[in-house]
């Protein structure tokens, strides 16, 4: 593996390239080589829960699936905040019992996240995906041992140039999610901001990447 793409919702066969493609129970693709599969806060349905839970058990059980997500917490959206922290701990029972990291879609809910990693005492590494927010906030998280992954945001917005060169090189991870720029140009810019060569970026994310899903995925 050259590089790694933390969170894409497309499988694109790049060459040596690892995509972890995030996948919904409800529209599994078995030909995708490595994913994750989780329930996102967005398409949470109380009628099929019990369905996409048991999916999503079976597949953490394979080694393709190296995590479970995206699955996390949104206070912009009209579903109920009680109904989501209870799918989301529900999801985060289950990373538990299989030993897979959880990758994160995080809205306006740092605070609940930080307290229900205290409460439930998460042992799996945990990556908030497509970060955007302030260096305090990155602080906060990085401080509470979670790892962030960067793409879009870091790509349109210059103001993240300080916030990335903050974060110690051994907790962070880089996407595409569902933009129309390539992996590569994420790279080349991550790599400007922390001043070091391409190839030293990817051996500290393939470190990462080793630390955090310690995985039996097909293309290592």
């Amino acid at each position: 593996m050259q590089f790694f793409n933390l969170h894409t919702h497309k499988f694109s066969e790049y060459p040596n390239t690892l995509e972890l493609v995030n996948q919904y129970p409800w529209e599994f693709d078995a030909a995708i080589p490595n994913y994750s599969i989780g329930i996102h806060p967005w398409y949470i349905q109380e009628d099929r829960l019990k369905k996409d839970l048991e999916m999503i058990e079976a597949k953490l059980q394979l080694n393709e699936c190296l995590a479970l997500g995206e699955c996390g917490l949104d206070k912009r959206i009209e579903i109920p905040m009680d109904l989501q922290i209870e799918v989301f701990e529900k999801q985060i029972q289950l990373a538990e019992k299989y030993q897979k990291p959880l990758v994160l879609h995080l809205v306006a809910a740092f605070d609940e996240l930080i307290a229900i990693k205290k409460r439930f005492n998460i042992s799996v590494p945990i990556v908030i995906h497509g970060f955007s927010k302030n260096q305090q906030v990155a602080k906060q998280l990085i401080d509470n041992g979670f790892y962030i992954s960067f793409g879009k945001y870091l790509l349109r917005n210059p103001e993240l140039e300080s916030v990335f060169q903050s974060i110690p090189n051994d907790k962070f991870f880089l996407e595409t999610d569902t933009m129309v720029e390539t992996l590569e140009e994420v790279y080349t810019l991550a790599a400007k901001y922390k001043n070091i060569s391409i190839e030293e970026l990817t051996r500290i994310i393939n470190s990462n990447f080793n630390t955090v899903f310690k995985s039996n995925s097909n293309n290592k």
